[in-house]
């Protein structure tokens, strides 16, 4: 039962949420309030990103050994399969901006409060399997255009990529079948996310309005998802430290997307007291997601 909650959410016969037709200009205007939002609370959502550009130094060191050398931009562009869960905070944040709510940073982490906590969680694990899947991809891409012999330096690695015929298959066929991935976690996340922050829904209803949202705009999600991946690429040069401010406006712009696109619900998300608990740190987000509810030890009588 408790998995049928999570795919299903609390209450299956509940109207669907109704989706709106919205235009290009209306992406200019979340961009615009997803801005105001980072500007109003800049300091909180940088701190929640540093560790974004941390990861992405990590991994660059580590690729630096040559033999993962390959690995390194199909890493790199996974970002952008992982980003709809990394950016839950965001979400959040702008959620009690709207509301008026005095912010700190430790609201992000309110979602850890929300009744569809366990299918935020069970999205995002989604998304990390995605992501696995894409790296497994790019590594067989790669094989079966080299073979298992790693590049000998990082020069003659660039040289092999962009001055052999072997190269620019590599190029184009891992270009599309990035495409593909990157097309498929954009139609089942693009609204799912701030759906699942702002109502009580399961995972399959978060996924399914995801979808009729991309059905009934095609070409305006379509030019979504190609600003995303131009902000994520800028972000990224360089050595990602860009993405320290394009992941939270892209965080804080995605929810003002939801916004325009799905009708306000009538009978909207309780808002739960913070109750006291251990302190919290921005690099144990989103993982926290995943963990149980820490419980306070018996006391002795």
């Amino acid at each position: 039962m408790a998995q049928l909650h999570v795919l299903m959410g609390a209450d299956t016969i509940r109207a669907r949420p109704v989706i709106r037709t919205i235009g290009l200009e209306d992406l200019k205007d979340a961009l615009t309030r997803g801005f105001a939002d980072f500007s109003a609370i800049p300091t909180h959502a940088v701190f929640l990103c540093l560790i974004y550009p941390i990861v992405g130094l990590v991994l660059a060191r580590a690729i630096l050994g040559y033999a993962l050398l390959p690995l390194l931009f199909p890493l790199a562009a996974g970002f952008a399969l992982v980003g709809p869960f990394a950016a839950i905070g965001f979400y959040e944040l702008s959620r009690r901006r709207e509301q008026g709510h005095d912010i700190s940073w430790e609201d992000a982490f309110d979602v850890l409060h929300s009744p569809s906590r366990d299918a935020i969680a069970a999205l995002g694990f989604l998304l990390l399997v995605i992501f696995a899947i894409w790296i497994a991809v790019a590594q067989a891409i790669y094989v079966a255009n080299f073979g298992y012999q790693p590049a000998a330096s990082i020069p003659h690695f660039i040289r092999q990529i962009f001055t052999t015929p072997e190269g620019w298959m590599l190029i184009v066929v891992g270009n599309l079948v990035g495409f593909l991935f990157a097309v498929t976690v954009l139609i089942v996340s693009v609204i799912a996310f701030p759906l699942l922050v702002d109502r009580e829904v399961g995972a399959v209803e978060a996924v399914l309005t995801s979808l009729r949202a991309v059905a009934a705009n095609p070409i305006t999600m379509a030019a979504w998802g190609f600003i995303v991946a131009a902000l994520l690429l800028a972000g990224s040069l360089p050595f990602f430290f860009g993405l320290a401010v394009v992941v939270p406006v892209l965080g804080h712009s995605t929810w003002h997307l939801y916004r325009k696109v799905v009708e306000p619900d009538l009978s909207p998300r309780p808002e739960y007291p913070r109750q006291p608990q251990k302190r919290r740190y921005a690099a144990q987000f989103p993982a926290a997601l995943f963990a149980g509810e820490e419980k306070e030890p018996p006391t002795r009588s």
